[in-house]
């Protein structure tokens, strides 16, 4: 009953290998709006505000500030964990290997490529200059690095954070997806250690019969 989380970069082509993931395990695919369901459900709605634009919301800091970004992390820690206790899940960005990292049954996955690349890809998908592609990159870059950074105090680009890094410059899609439904199977099948595992976590039930609704799928 594996997990995996998927971090990619903008441009990477990581959102549809997650899907192609998720399709071929026949596992649930967490994304961004599915994660922000359930947040909203438990009264933060302005988390996907917020995380958008971290930079001003980082200099505006003040004493309610930092207790709401302990809220929201500690928040966002029990959807990930919730979800990650269904099992048969690929969560998609949001933090999730930094949040799962120290599981057993939780393969964390990062999907990159070079700059380059990822300017090509992003100027053709949305009709765009390179000059602007590139811009849209960097920011996202950005903002995801300083989101974990400031939340998680890890680095978004450390490849120690991963169990599996596939760079799309040189993988194919279809051999990065291979790759990674292969890897899973293979955690699935391997013995049982001391290490602790998602699927043994205790969560909040609320929570828990909440994530099986937006699922639809009971554990």
């Amino acid at each position: 009953m594996s997990v995996i989380t998927i971090s990619r970069q903008y441009g990477s082509e990581g959102d549809w290998i997650a899907a192609q993931v998720a399709q071929a395990l026949g596992y649930h695919l967490v994304d961004k709006a599915l994660i922000g369901q359930l947040l909203a459900e438990y009264g933060l709605v302005e988390f996907d505000r917020e995380y958008e634009v971290i930079p001003t919301f980082w200099e505006r800091f003040d004493a309610q500030r930092e207790r709401q970004r302990q809220q929201m992390t500690d928040l966002l820690n029990r959807v990930m964990q919730t979800l990650a206790w269904h099992g048969h899940t690929v969560i998609l960005g949001r933090s999730g290997f930094a949040v799962l990292r120290p599981f057993a049954d939780v393969l964390n996955v990062r999907v990159q490529a070079p700059m380059a690349t990822r300017v090509a890809r992003v100027a053709a998908w949305q009709g765009l200059s390179p000059a602007e592609a590139e811009a849209l990159v960097v920011e996202s870059d950005r903002v995801r690095d300083r989101f974990i950074r400031s939340f998680y105090e890890t680095r978004w680009d450390d490849a120690d954070a991963f169990d599996l890094v596939i760079d799309t410059g040189k993988i194919s899609v279809e051999m990065a997806t291979a790759w990674i439904v292969q890897a899973a199977k293979a955690l699935d099948e391997r013995p049982a250690t001391d290490a602790p595992a998602a699927a043994a976590l205790t969560v909040d039930p609320i929570l828990a019969k909440a994530v099986a609704q937006a699922l639809a799928c009971e554990r």
